[in-house]
């Protein structure tokens, strides 16, 4: 049985990517310092799974403490989700996220090395490409990250690079992540945002559920076809088997490896919209907001290399992500 180490794991994607698991593979330790999650989780995950999950509520920044779980736990595999997430927050706080998202990864690695664990899965963003003149973003881009969030994902692909050339027993993968969106088919985990949510799913939910007067939508004056930006929207659990398809890779090759993990296919803000009210019958007032900074006209994904190389493919819809993410609305009112 493989011992994996889930940083942020009660978060929204760490949570879905236990789901995932095989309880009779696997051992989960997750370290979690509940900034944007619950302890909860973990019964709701239960309910889903029957794994075994040890449970440690600490900052990554706490040495001592996480130099004591690498001590006692005899780690196979290291699965990286900690980290501050907002775009907007980021061009407000840039200090803040790079102290965060930088320092705190500098020292999970540096336990890493130490404790000789070798295999690290990454959460990396479509951020660090920025603007691109061309549609759809391949791995090899250029980067550009126009954001401080979108910086502090470049910065940790880089120093993983020179961790892999420095130690060539050191193997990663840098999952580069669109936009992931939706929850568990059971409704009993999804995207649970503690204050005002500043994703477009979460705020489309406040509004159907009646938290919110209606959905704030930032600029229609995008170079695109209905004016709001296209994104490439995935389902949050197609995005967390990824992961497991990555593991899978680790335990056969050695070094760096950088995935797109995405569908391939744009849909405008007004498309997710549009599709959210059809298939939940369920109508979404909005007003149109000035363009926020840090935002991009248009960014979806070639995924082609983690089709051909990870094995690995998106198979749920827009549909099943809107209807997946309206159950699980429904059922956190109860």
């Amino acid at each position: 049985m493989d011992n994996i180490l889930v940083t942020g794991g009660l978060g929204y994607i760490g949570s879905h990517f236990i789901t995932t698991l095989n309880p009779k593979k696997f051992k989960v330790i997750v370290v979690d310092n509940l900034s944007n999650s619950s302890v909860r989780v973990i019964d709701q995950i239960k309910k889903i799974i029957n794994i075994e999950i040890v449970f440690y509520k600490i900052n990554l920044s706490n040495e001592k403490l996480l130099d004591k779980i690498f001590k006692q736990h005899s780690i196979n595999y290291v699965v990286h989700f900690a980290g501050l997430k907002s775009v907007n927050d980021s061009i407000e706080f840039p200090d803040f996220y790079y102290d965060n998202n930088v320092t705190s990864t500098d020292i999970l690695l540096e336990k890493m090395l130490k404790h000789n664990v070798k295999k690290l899965i990454f959460s990396s963003s479509a951020t660090v490409y920025g603007h691109q003149n061309k549609q759809p973003v391949n791995e090899d881009f250029s980067l550009n990250p126009i954001n401080p969030y979108g910086e502090t994902k470049k910065i940790i692909e880089d120093k993983l690079a020179n961790i892999v050339i420095k130690f060539n027993d050191f193997s990663a993968i840098c999952l580069r992540y669109f936009n992931p969106v939706g929850a568990h088919s059971s409704a009993l985990i999804g995207e649970n945002s503690i204050g005002s949510p500043n994703n477009l799913m979460p705020y489309l939910l406040g509004v159907a559920s009646g938290k919110f007067k209606y959905l704030k939508i930032f600029g229609d004056n995008y170079n695109t076809p209905d004016g709001s930006g296209l994104r490439d929207y995935i389902h949050v659990m197609d995005l967390a088997e990824s992961h497991n398809h990555s593991i899978n890779f680790l335990k056969k090759n050695n070094g760096l490896f950088i995935f797109n993990i995405g569908t391939g296919k744009p849909y405008s803000v007004f498309d997710l919209i549009k599709t959210f009210e059809e298939v939940n019958q369920v109508r979404i007032p909005y007003q149109i907001s000035n363009r926020r900074n840090g935002d991009v006209d248009v960014c979806y994904a070639n995924v082609k290399k983690a089709n051909d190389i990870l094995g690995w493919k998106s198979k749920r819809s827009i549909e099943q992500i809107c209807i997946d993410a309206w159950k699980w609305e429904l059922n956190s009112l109860k």
